[in-house]
């Protein structure tokens, strides 16, 4: 491979290694923004890769040292074995030497499919599945069941009734027709398809005799039971546009129809295009009307009757897996230490949590199975059974404890893994990775911290100490100070971003970055950059919540104020988010009459569920709010076809522009001829595309710039119109940066790109695909689309640590920006684990004190230095640290 002439180099201090045998040696790195660098990388040491938002950490980190160590590896694996691997592919890069064997441990969200949970990620539900196989308490006469038995993703343990899913799903008038005081014109049948084919049907019943124009609850029910439920679909004539009287007459003057239109029920349209569907948001949609409950069989435990009726310590496996991990070590502590008698084998605490589980699932609508009337303890056991169950319970015991250790003993095996955040999934496979034992390997991680109070990364920290003392190397994508201040060796990758990084600032022990002038991360390493001190401002109106129970919420009053910037903060589990995203968010939504105006992405997967209401009421205060605005981190869409400049909506702008110009009016373009998505516009051999796959079979496909468009994914008569010099495909490869000077005299597309650049994205393209945006971007690129309107104050804005893959720098710009949304009125509450930003709030609503059961209680409230001296929070000492 030839090597590419190096960029002039930035003199910075980076020291030179003199024995380079226990170092990784990497030579002309370019993936993605890296210029052509060269760094030496210790192992056998915590390694922390530092710098700006899109500076190339993770080009570094991920796709050049962790794609490397894969490709070598599967060199070693039969090619056929290859073809069933995803790779990651082949990485820019003249060599590496001195490069281990890698596991990449990456920030992603829970897997969707709803069969998914944390006992699957971790296999602690195989563990559990033969202690009830091996060592479980059948009732009389019934044989032993397999492990396979106690799954409900196998044919022979799932519940028959709903199919292990723990859920049934129905279609019912009330979920199709909210206001039965509409009429059938007035789209009383809110599950009907919108804009023609809604108007096609109702078209049909005029034709099939119905009346569409009176109340729907006057409607005769034999007549609404047909409209909703009927299987049958008949084809009849349509006279498009014309009244009930005229179609009458028209049909009997046999007038020729508009059409023929077939009759589809509104149940049978809500699961037909449910199944069948391939737009996500179609699938959104529908599913809003249709309402799952708990399987009334199995009372949502998944598992067919005979495999509940086994049971374990007096807990049936649907039981045992609802206990928190803290719970079941309690459970299993005597089993694992060979005491059977019944006293111990079944402590008070786990018999009140099984008994919660019970409560918890009759709720849900069903009594628990707890096996025969005399329910048989462990003491009852048979000298093989106790073997067994003892031998399971010590490997049990180790697992959980290496998952309490991490801070995550509030989860559950039956916790699914949807509603998991990117870190604690990211936690529960670094569990996995610290029971294998591994030697010599490279664990690369993505920002291991987010979402994690200061007090759980100690945890984590112990954990990656662990890690390494094992003899294993660690390189981490890190924004966490304190992570890089434990680091070993610092690699700061910058100085800023996209074009303007991709260069090593420094590599070394952490104590010499401060001497690095260029560095964006040194002023905040060694606290020279403080948070801006302003006055809070106090409070005068207030939002009242009043017996707020959801999730380890029970009867909860919080007070949060109007017109403020408020921080909830907490130990990860404390019940944070179930407070702001759900309890308050629910609320509020139901009483401004709406879902929240959520900037989120309408491309989501989307599966009916169960409704979990919350308990309470907002108390007052709601008056005021004119609107709910939900913030969130999911990405703005799924494929490539999705970019920055598409979901902003200043791509039609730009669009418009191109479409204006002499040449475009002379061929008669309009500004659909702009957009890739569209056949006119443009290239036929990749639809769009800009790049065509090539299949490798066992090696990783290679995706090449299409031969015909060359990567600019329009057709040529289409890039032969020019604007201010550049064609369209020109145009996207901008960054934000250099778009704001090249659309300078365009406000309407100016504005969103100063709010994006003034939000730190200025060095993304506006062509970036969704698919290469990080959850912290893709939240960033919603804040400012929401921006963008005008501001009238009185909104209410609620944000999920949206720091969260944000450098302190970045942390700065998104932090002003909310501000500024407090300055126009309006109120603003984030849920967060920063404390530079908690500092700088008006208000803080502390809850806790610890997770799962252990919290879900408001420990203070009030302005950041009050709460920074209350001595029973957990998050107080770390605050009054930032304060000073």
């Amino acid at each position: 491979m030839t090597r590419r002439n190096a960029p002039p180099t930035i003199p910075v201090n980076v020291p030179t290694p003199t024995d380079t045998r226990g170092f990784v040696r990497v030579r002309g790195a370019r993936e993605h923004n890296l210029k052509n660098i060269d760094v030496d990388i210790p192992r056998d040491a915590l390694v922390v890769f530092s710098g700006v938002s899109g500076s190339g950490k993770s080009s570094l980190a991920f796709g050049t040292l962790y794609a490397e160590a894969q490709r070598r590896y599967f060199e070693s694996v039969a090619p056929y074995a290859r073809r069933l691997i995803d790779q990651v592919g082949v990485p820019d890069v003249d060599d590496i030497e001195g490069l281990p064997p890698a596991v990449a441990l990456q920030q992603q969200r829970g897997t969707p499919g709803t069969r998914s949970s944390v006992g699957s990620v971790t296999t602690l539900s195989s563990l559990v599945r033969m202690l009830y196989s091996r060592a479980g308490s059948y009732p009389p006469d019934q044989p032993m069941l397999f492990a396979e038995d106690f799954s409900p993703n196998t044919p022979q343990g799932a519940c028959p009734h709903c199919h292990g899913l723990g859920r049934v799903y129905e279609v019912t008038e009330a979920s199709m027709v909210p206001d039965p005081t509409l009429t059938i014109r007035e789209r009383a049948i809110a599950s009907w398809p919108p804009a023609w084919h809604g108007q096609n049907l109702r078209d049909i019943l005029v034709t099939l005799g119905y009346d569409v124009d009176i109340p729907w609850k006057d409607l005769p029910k034999k007549q609404r039971d047909w409209i909703l439920f009927t299987e049958e679909t008949p084809t009849v004539p349509v006279y498009a546009g014309f009244t009930p009287a005229e179609t009458r007459a028209a049909l009997k003057r046999k007038t020729e129809p508009s059409y023929m239109g077939t009759y589809m029920g509104a149940r049978r349209y809500v699961l037909h295009t449910f199944a069948s569907t391939q737009s996500p948001l179609m699938k959104k949609r529908v599913s809003r009307y249709m309402i799952g409950s708990l399987c009334p069989l199995c009372d949502g435990k998944r598992l067919k009757r005979e495999s509940l009726a086994v049971t374990f310590a007096g807990l049936d496996i649907g039981n045992l897996s609802a206990l928190s991990f803290d719970a079941l070590v309690d459970t299993l502590r005597p089993i694992a230490e060979g005491r059977f008698d019944d006293d111990s084998s079944t402590s008070t605490r786990s018999r009140a949590a099984g008994k919660r589980a019970d409560a918890k699932r009759v709720a849900g609508g069903g009594a628990a199975h707890q096996g025969s009337s005399d329910v048989r303890r462990t003491s009852h056991l048979s000298p093989e059974k106790r073997i067994a169950a003892q031998r399971i319970a010590q490997d049990l015991l180790v697992r959980a404890g290496t998952l309490q250790s991490l801070g995550l003993g509030y989860l559950s095996m039956d916790r699914a893994s949807p509603t998991l955040s990117p870190g604690e999934l990211q936690r529960l496979r670094l569990a996995t990775q610290i029971r294998s034992n591994l030697f010599g390997v490279v664990y690369v991680l993505d920002e291991p911290s987010a979402g994690l109070h200061p007090a759980d990364g100690e945890a984590l920290l112990s954990a990656l100490e662990q890690l390494k003392r094992s003899g294993n190397t660690l390189f981490v994508v890190e924004h966490d100070l304190d992570v890089m201040r434990r680091a070993d060796w610092l690699v700061d990758v910058g100085p800023d971003a996209g074009e303007h990084g991709g260069r090593i600032l420094y590599s070394g022990p952490p104590a010499g970055l401060a001497d690095v002038a260029l560095s964006r991360t040194a002023p905040y390493l060694f606290g020279k950059t403080h948070p801006r001190e302003r006055p809070p401002r106090m409070p005068s109106r207030w939002l009242e919540l009043k017996g707020i129970t959801r999730n380890n919420l029970h009867a909860l009053d919080v007070a949060f104020p109007l017109g403020l910037f408020t921080a909830v903060t907490g130990v990860s589990g404390s019940g944070k988010s179930s407070l702001v995203s759900q309890a308050l968010v629910e609320l509020l939504g139901d009483h401004l009459g709406h879902e929240p105006a959520s900037v989120d992405d309408e491309t989501d997967d989307a599966a009916p569920g169960i409704v979990t209401k919350t308990g309470g009421r907002i108390h007052k205060g709601a008056d005021t709010i004119t609107r709910l605005v939900q913030v969130d981190q999911k990405p703005i869409g799924r494929t490539p076809r999705s970019n920055l400049a598409t979901y902003t909506g200043l791509f039609d702008h730009v669009r418009k522009l191109f479409a204006a110009t002499r040449a475009a009016k002379a061929k008669r373009y309009d500004a659909g001829r702009f957009s890739f998505n569209v056949a006119k516009g443009r290239c036929d051999t990749c639809d769009g595309e800009g790049f065509v796959s090539v299949e490798l079979l066992f090696m990783p496909s290679v995706y090449a710039p299409c031969p015909t468009c060359h990567g600019a994914r329009y057709n040529e008569a289409t890039l032969a119109i020019r604007w201010n010099d550049r064609n369209i495909a020109e145009v996207l490869q901008l960054t934000v940066e250099e778009a704001c000077e090249f659309f300078a005299d365009e406000p309407a597309v100016k504005r969103p790109l100063m709010l994006l650049y003034d939000i730190g994205l200025g060095y993304l393209r506006l062509g970036q695909p969704a698919t290469e945006l990080s959850g912290g971007e893709a939240q960033r690129i919603k804040l400012a689309t929401e921006l963008q309107r005008s501001q009238r104050g009185s909104n209410f804005y609620v944000l999920d640590e949206p720091t969260t893959g944000l450098h302190p720098s970045d942390v700065d710009k998104l932090v002003a920006q909310l501000q500024g949304l407090v300055d126009a009125g309006n109120t603003v509450v984030v849920v967060e684990h920063e404390m530079r930003v908690v500092a700088g709030a008006d208000w803080v609503i502390d809850v806790g004190p610890g997770a799962g059961s252990e919290g879900g209680r408001i420990v203070a409230s009030g302005p950041p230095r009050a709460v920074a001296a209350e001595s029973a929070s957990r998050t107080a000492p770390y605050l009054a640290r930032v304060i000073g």
